[in-house]
């Protein structure tokens, strides 16, 4: 095992967490509305990495193969998380079609600590493809490096690490855009979009 190995399996697995996290998703689009509100950002931007990180480890230690030998359980995840994107879309749609009571800086309520770590947690693990892209594919590709699988997970772990930090506290930049409520508004419908057709695919099977 050599130097060159190992930041061959680090990069391989940074360029693999990269790819399959940098989408459009629940996920992503609950960790930019948190940043550009400023809101609990270190907290939800921390439940996303260190919940990525166990997930990455988990497929490392071989606990993909539990939930490929237990499909009953990716189900049961599967309908959960549709129900709860479908009732999140909802409510974004409703603060799209009726913002309500604005602060002085266009936007709505903020939500509490507690409420923004529940739902920046119940989209990470109630999201089944979170367990397909983790566990099984990054988990299976870093078990292809052999005694350098470790060193292929921290790569992938880093990518995630980089990937919220950024979207987090890198959408502040964006407030300006924000600081009227019309565009708070266009920001809600395409969260209620995502939200509620990521559902709906869920709840399909899709």
């Amino acid at each position: 095992m050599t130097s060159l190995d190992i930041f061959s399996s680090t990069a391989t697995g940074l360029g693999a967490g990269l790819a399959l996290i940098v989408a459009i998703g629940a996920q992503n689009a609950f960790v930019l509305r948190q940043g550009i509100r400023g809101e609990h950002v270190g907290q939800v931007v921390l439940i996303c990495m260190l919940s990525d990180i166990v997930l990455i480890a988990a497929g490392i230690l071989g606990i993909g193969a539990v939930i490929t030998a237990a499909p009953v359980i990716v189900v049961a995840i599967r309908l959960a998380g549709a129900a709860f994107l479908l009732a999140y879309g909802v409510l974004a749609a409703k603060r799209a079609l009726k913002p309500g009571v604005l602060t002085a800086d266009g936007q709505q309520g903020s939500l509490s600590l507690k409420a923004a770590l529940i739902t920046a947690v119940t989209l990470t693990w109630l999201n089944p493809h979170v367990y397909l892209d983790t566990v099984l594919l990054l988990g299976t590709l870093a078990n292809q490096h052999g005694d350098l699988r470790w060193w292929f997970g921290i790569g992938a772990a880093l990518g995630s690490v980089l990937w919220f930090s950024a979207l987090g506290f890198g959408a502040r930049f964006l407030r300006p855009v924000f600081a009227r409520p019309g565009a708070w508004r266009v920001l809600d419908a395409l969260i209620a979009l995502v939200m509620l057709f990521l559902g709906a695919k869920m709840a399909l099977g899709g």
